[in-house]
């Protein structure tokens, strides 16, 4: 067996497929579903469809009145280019090749190692979207927008440039509101006001909040928040745990509360969280837009050449391996041009709560 024989980019996909079905999805990708398109140009319409407006009275015998559309605007960006590749050096296709004529079983481990290279590279290109999705789910200081480093190049892109966004649909708290200040600090009520402004803009009522984890634990620690829940019960112990004020607030406010942890490495090797602290969002029901995969140069060579090693794998990660001879090397390229659109961004509330 040589390395040629197994490792192709359709065996590297069909692997990753196979291990990410088993995996959890990251949330964003639920709110933001993955699509297709040709070309850089990501164009999408923002529109505020929000509550009816009447029909204008007329008199018999006249022209109808022509009515202005309401709160739509056309976006356009070009979207961001990744690419990232690892080799498989001649020293591991001679480690390779000795294990498989010695017949040694350590050659599967070998293989699957040189697979797990493959599937660390796809795996890198989905946290892409999610940070993406996740910036603009935690605006703050109020900037809608994005931005990422991508290949050597800084990408900024601005959701909200006349700022319309910001002024009608975020909040920060100050002074004794802050929920850092847990004595005087009302967070039900501070979720409750800005469900009510939500509604009262888009007609729509937010039935999804999302926040981190430290987030959560600061609500919690909320005196007002603790003596309301104690209060409704008037035994000795009672248990104030994470469930017991999940299932309050989600009551009370007729919400889903998601607490969203997970984390990523950042290219320096450190860890992150997807979502920041001290911020959180109110959605609405349902998916929020979508996550556009543009063509890539691997993709391209695809379509002109039937024969080439490339494959897609989740909707647009294109996948290719090559292989060189002096020196031999085999080398996995992943590479996706992704964006966000963001259609229903005005019936999002965002509050900076520390």
């Amino acid at each position: 067996m040589i390395l040629s024989d197994v490792f192709t980019a359709e065996s590297v996909a069909a692997n990753w497929t196979e291990a990410a079905s088993n995996a959890t999805l990251y949330y964003g990708a639920g709110l933001f579903p993955a699509k297709k398109k040709a070309g850089l140009d990501l164009k999408w319409i923002c529109g505020n469809k929000g509550l009816p407006v009447s029909l204008a009275p007329s008199a018999f015998d006249t022209k109808s009145s022509l009515r202005d559309r309401i709160g739509i605007k056309l976006n356009k960006a070009e979207m961001a280019f990744f690419r990232e590749s690892m080799l498989v050096k001649e020293a591991d296709e001679q480690e390779i090749l000795r294990v498989q004529d010695a017949g040694d079983p350590y050659a599967v481990d070998v293989l699957e190692r040189v697979f797990d290279d493959a599937q660390t590279l796809i795996d890198g290109a989905n946290v892409v979207p999610e940070r993406m999705i996740m910036q603009l789910l935690a605006p703050l200081g109020g900037k809608m927008g994005i931005e990422i480093q991508a290949d050597g190049v800084d990408y900024t892109y601005n959701y909200d440039p006349d700022g319309s966004w910001k002024k009608q649909h975020y909040l920060e708290l100050k002074g004794a509101a802050k929920w850092l200040a847990s004595d005087t600090c009302d967070p039900m009520q501070v979720l409750e006001d800005a469900m009510d402004a939500q509604e009262t803009l888009s007609g729509n009522r937010p039935a999804v909040v999302l926040m981190s984890k430290a987030t959560f634990q600061m609500m919690k620690q909320s005196k007002k928040l603790r003596d309301n829940i104690l209060s409704q019960n008037l035994t000795a112990n009672v248990n104030y745990s994470t469930a017991r004020v999940k299932a309050y607030v989600e009551e009370e406010l007729q919400v889903t509360l998601v607490i969203y942890s997970k984390q990523y490495r950042k290219e320096d090797g450190t860890a992150a969280k997807f979502y920041p602290d001290n911020i959180l969002m109110l959605l609405p029901d349902g998916e929020l837009g979508s996550t556009y995969y543009g063509t890539t140069p691997e993709e391209r060579t695809l379509m002109q050449d039937v024969g080439a090693d490339v494959t897609l794998v989740n909707t647009g990660v294109a996948v290719a391996v090559t292989r060189t001879t002096d020196p031999v090397h085999t080398k996995t390229t992943v590479s996706e041009i992704v964006l966000p659109s963001f259609e229903r961004m005005e019936e999002c509330y965002a509050i900076e709560v520390a």
